[in-house]
């Protein structure tokens, strides 16, 4: 039986229908909520319950701790309606007017940016565009049935191609990109998904901006930083990529050439750097060195991608100890889906 959803604060309403999640209900009738992983294991979807049951479905424990449900929370990715419900949750309006699209696409080229790293290219029909805002990604549709989602790294005004990049987990579809996968192969996927991207510039959005990743959590921040260049945003950057060695930072000179030539603040910091990597610049754990930098967030928005644990600890440290607000820490955890909990 469909059950009616308030949205607060914006006592907006919709209807979910059987066996429908709250967000696929939500998404379905044009009202974009907070998500990412749609799998129950990231959190970012998480809102407050305040009147009404719901199912919580499958998800990951660390997304939703038994302490949390006791506070009303629930991920909206995997909740279904038991009965009308009035729920609290965070609304992203420059999603809603984004088309989410199925489509073919051909590989155009693909490239190792590091040994374990894949950049790919990939054309769309002649006659079609993807519209996407910066940092949002798809999901490659697989023969099986199952998805893997990728950020885009291209900044939207740059949309000939689609570039992603890949770090080879050994999974089925990584295994396919590094051992099978051949320029001119067709897939398919839909996109553009997730509610991590940059907020535009002005008012509340004036403030400077840190942007956080780790391993292949650079292709979405490329997308953010390239669309702020070329949209003449002038709110001071700062990029800290995190990696192992030196290797992993596969795109290093990009980042050298932001600072050199667009004023982008670039620190790259390592957490195992070998000797060979003659490595004089940051060490340690890159949330921490931004919390060296900046002890004080409060003046500051953050947008924070890749391991989860990064991404974790990040918002905890960054909201605890340096006056971040809650509303101005983005994020997007690079979470396989994994063991779920009922």
């Amino acid at each position: 039986m469909p059950h009616q959803i308030t949205i607060k604060p914006s006592n907006h309403v919709l209807t979910a229908n059987d066996e429908e999640t709250i967000l696929e209900a939500a998404l379905r009738e044009g009202f974009v909520i907070s998500y990412g992983c749609r799998n129950g294991a990231c959190g970012t979807c998480k809102g407050k319950v305040i009147e009404g049951k719901v199912d919580y479905g499958a998800y990951q424990q660390q997304a939703l701790p038994e302490a949390d449900k006791k506070l009303g929370l629930a991920l909206f990715c995997q909740a279904r309606p038991l009965s009308d419900l009035v729920i609290e949750c965070r609304e992203i309006g420059a999603a809603k007017n984004i088309q989410i699209k199925t489509l073919p696409c051909r590989v155009q080229t693909m490239a190792l940016a590091a040994p374990d790293v894949m950049v790919l290219h990939l054309k769309l029909p002649t006659n079609e565009r993807l519209q996407f805002l910066a940092g949002q990604y798809i999901d490659i549709l697989l023969k099986d049935g199952t998805r893997r989602s990728l950020s885009m790294a291209n900044a939207p005004h740059d949309d000939a191609l689609l570039q992603l990049h890949l770090r080879n987990y050994g999974g089925p579809f990584s295994d396919y990109v590094f051992k099978r996968m051949k320029e001119k192969d067709i897939l398919r996927f839909e996109g553009p998904l997730g509610t991590f991207f940059l907020r535009e510039a002005g008012g509340a959005n004036a403030k400077p901006v840190i942007l956080l990743a780790s391993g292949t959590g650079f292709a979405p921040i490329k997308s953010m930083v390239e669309h702020a260049l070329h949209s003449g945003d002038e709110r001071p950057l700062t990029l800290y990529w995190g990696a192992r060695v030196r290797g992993d930072l596969y795109m290093n000179e990009l980042a050298e050439k932001w600072q050199r030539e667009h004023g982008v603040r670039y620190v790259p910091v390592l957490s195992d750097a070998l000797p060979a990597d003659d490595w004089n610049a940051r060490t340690g754990l890159v949330h921490r060195v931004v919390m060296e930098d900046f002890p004080d967030l409060s003046g500051c928005q953050v947008y924070a991608c890749g391991a989860p644990v990064m991404v974790a600890a990040a918002h905890r440290d960054f909201t605890s100890q340096c006056k971040l607000s809650e509303d101005d820490f983005f994020s997007d955890a690079f979470t396989p889906a994994g063991p779920a909990h009922n």
